[in-house]
């Protein structure tokens, strides 16, 4: 089972950037995924997560209105559409997964599938 993210970069404050997870060894269908991020010095913050086959979604309350996940199956990828990018929102970015009948709170406990993450700079 392996995630892999790529779409990291430097952008400037209002900015844009989308992040893609690609997942292999599996299929998306029957588990909840999420986007984490951490900032040198600070914890590990859920960003969003979805819970693929339920449509349930979660955001992190520092990103709501500005970031949307989606899925695509047929790509057996997720994706982290990052709008209106202030500094506050550079970290390393990283997706993870789990199985679970227990919707998620999306908290970096609950995963145990992780890609190796991708940075992102908000800079200008």
């Amino acid at each position: 089972l392996q995630l892999v993210e790529s779409g990291g970069g430097l952008v400037r404050p209002g900015g844009s950037l989308r992040l893609s997870c690609a997942a292999s060894g599996f299929t998306l269908d029957t588990y909840h995924i999420g986007w984490f991020r951490q900032a040198p010095g600070k914890e590990r913050e859920g960003v969003s997560c979805i819970s693929m086959g339920k449509g349930r979604v979660i955001y992190g309350d520092s990103v709501k209105g500005r970031f949307t996940i989606s899925a695509d199956n047929a790509k057996n990828t997720v994706y982290l559409q990052m709008n209106s990018l202030k500094p506050d929102d550079t970290a390393v970015y990283s997706c993870a997964a789990y199985v679970s009948d227990i919707p998620t709170r999306c908290a970096p406990y609950e995963f145990d599938h992780w890609g190796q993450g991708t940075q992102v700079t908000v800079s200008s």
